[in-house]
């Protein structure tokens, strides 16, 4: 007998064997007592409509599984739970073999398998792939062999306004809370895509150097700044790093999904922090006024800060240069505060431009026509003097005397008062008899 006839006749030997034990199996449920609640059967789905599925348990006659009673979640229709041909374990709700009646439940068995798989799953901390079965108020529904819900809060890493799209997604999740009394099960996306998203993050960050240069693109905005995506993780360009001039408002330079150029600045691996620029990979403002400007230029500007030395007048975003006071006007002033005002747009004459140093000299003055000089009043001759009448003159020993009388009585003075007046007396006596 050749190999071939023989594996023939054994699988005709098995499959005869097969049909006799679930004959048996069959005679046995009809002969058995009636199936009464709380049963556990397995049967063989025979055919599935939209409220209701039908399935060969072995029995007398068929049983029924009610829509509701195929799944944990809410389903519009059997086919979306079961398809025929599918073998099933189910529990009897209730049995009239007066009517021929026996409604089946698939959900109470899959419900108490799956709190027993989810509690193991919990403490494994184990990712789970679940579908969304409902977007309700506050965040979602999914199977899981129960009813399980996934707050808003925890669904993404960033904050989701309209989750009328989730529907039908697959998410990987993670048990977090359970409560068998309450028929409660909380699960988290949230916490597993930080998990990844945290070692994740350890590797890029072992792989940046301070200085380099990346595409990013622009996640969100905040008060302080916005975060950029570089890669799989988010540096952050403060509010100072993103532009070279003043910046009110991150909106005001970027918007979310932005294509940027950064510099990183600064790592903090312990922090998990990566501190991120936007201005320095662009030309700073001072290399560019020294390419802009040169000495001798007129231009306007802006009066922005006024010191007693003079005024700072910007002349260029993120660019101002010192009008010295002896600059600002032809005129003497005391100070600047006299001519100028914050925020008074005024011409300057560029005198220097010093890029590296960060520095600009200007003059105001310089861009205005001086005005004409007053005559000055002639000298009168020498003649003219001695036409004037002569001051009265009090005798020079008089003059000495009340001058040694003043000294006298000055109870400032600290020297001796009659070693003063005897040697002012004797200079001013010295000089006296000079004139005799």
């Amino acid at each position: 007998m050749s190999d071939e006839v023989k594996v023939q006749e054994n699988e005709e030997q098995q499959a005869s064997a097969q049909a006799a034990s679930d004959e048996d199996a069959k005679q046995a449920m009809a002969n058995a007592t009636t199936l009464k609640k709380g049963d556990t059967v397995r049967g063989k789905i025979i055919k599935v409509d939209a409220e209701q599925a039908f399935v060969d348990v072995g029995y007398k006659y068929d049983g029924v599984i009610p829509v509701k009673e195929l799944s944990s979640v809410s389903i519009d229709n059997a086919s979306q739970a079961v398809e025929v041909g599918q073998e099933v374990e189910l529990k009897v709700v209730s049995n009239n073999d007066a009517r021929e009646e026996l409604i089946l439940s698939k959900r109470a068995i899959d419900s108490e398998k799956a709190w027993d798989r989810l509690h193991k799953s919990m403490e494994d901390k184990e990712i789970l792939e679940a579908t969304v079965a409902e977007v309700v108020k506050g965040g979602l529904v999914v199977d899981v062999g129960l009813r399980g819900f996934v707050p808003a809060s925890m669904v993404e890493r960033h904050f989701v306004e309209d989750f009328s799209d989730y529907k039908g997604r697959t998410l990987r999740l993670r048990v977090k809370e359970m409560d068998r009394e309450k028929n409660k099960v909380i699960l988290s996306q949230k916490d597993v895509l930080d998990e990844e998203f945290d070692k994740k993050k350890l590797e890029i960050m072992g792989s940046l150097q301070i200085g380099q240069v990346l595409d990013g693109t622009v996640q969100r905005l905040t008060p302080f700044g916005a975060f950029v995506d570089i890669g799989g993780i988010d540096g952050l360009v403060h509010i100072s790093e993103m532009a070279w001039h003043h910046v009110e408002k991150a909106s005001d330079v970027v918007k979310e999904g932005d294509q940027v150029k950064v510099q990183v600045l600064k790592l903090d691996p312990e922090k998990e922090k990566i501190s991120l620029s936007i201005k320095a990979t662009q030309e700073g403002p001072w290399e560019k006024a020294a390419n802009t400007f040169k000495s001798g230029d007129i231009v306007p500007g802006t009066v922005k800060r006024l010191a007693a030395f003079g005024a700072f007048v910007e002349i260029a975003p993120g660019v101002e240069g010192l009008v010295h006071i002896s600059q600002i006007a032809h005129r003497h002033i005391g100070t600047p505060h006299e001519v100028l005002k914050e925020g008074q747009e005024v011409k300057v004459k560029i005198l220097e431009v010093n890029a590296a140093e960060k520095r600009a000299s200007l003059s105001i003055k310089e861009t205005e026509e001086a005005p004409p000089q007053e005559a000055k009043p002639e000298r009168e001759s020498r003649g003219g003097d001695r036409d004037r009448e002569p001051r009265e003159r009090r005798p020079r020993g008089d003059n000495t005397a009340n001058l040694a009388k003043d000294i006298a009585g000055n109870e400032n003075v600290s020297l001796s008062r009659e070693g003063l007046s005897m040697t002012l007396g004797e200079r001013f006596g010295d000089k006296l008899s000079k004139f005799k």
